[in-house]
């Protein structure tokens, strides 16, 4: 067994999926439960980004990402992971999106597929962690703040200073 064989047996997910007590009470039982995470992982794959709360998302997370790795790793054409994406995804024409979509997109990447962000929480009122779960490379903008514009970082201070000794240096030239 060679090397590239020995890579496929072995999961090569790219977060780290704890075995910690999440507290997904559902009426429903066990069953209920995961018809919610089906539904979760199927609206993220519809939607590519979808707010709900911290625990629910963290563990779609896991599925959502087994899901689209082992999709990479198979293909359409092995039985095992179709049936995967059978179970997982609600809405058939999904599993079409995500062996004709999110697989090219995601071929090549070495970090995770997912990307998950602490929302805002509404204060005064009941506090549940909320968060918001996406896939990279969406079409949506982007959540995370675009700090190089912003004068006080260290590293535009210090480009600020350096440009300055720069002109300085220029301008003892062009006056000797």
């Amino acid at each position: 067994m060679n090397q590239a064989e020995v890579s496929k047996l072995m999961s090569q997910l790219r977060i780290a999926v704890r075995p910690n007590k999440r507290n997904l009470r559902n009426p429903d039982g066990p069953e209920g439960r995961l018809l919610k995470l089906r539904k979760t992982v199927t609206a993220l794959v519809k939607h590519e980004r979808i707010e709900l709360y911290y625990n629910r998302a963290d563990e779609a997370r896991g599925y959502a990402e087994l899901l689209i790795s082992n999709a990479i790793r198979h293909g359409d054409r092995h039985k095992a992971t179709m049936e995967l994406a059978d179970y997982w995804l609600l809405e058939k024409q999904l599993v079409h999106k995500l062996f004709k979509v999110l697989v090219p997109r995601y071929e090549n990447y070495n970090v995770s597929y997912t990307r998950m962000f602490k929302a805002p929480r509404e204060y005064p009122g009941m506090y549940y962690k909320k968060s918001v779960l996406e896939l990279r490379g969406n079409p949506y903008p982007t959540l995370t703040q675009d700090n190089s514009q912003n004068r006080n970082l260290l590293h535009n201070v210090l480009l600020d200073e350096a440009r300055k000794e720069f002109r300085r240096e220029k301008l003892a030239v062009l006056a000797n």
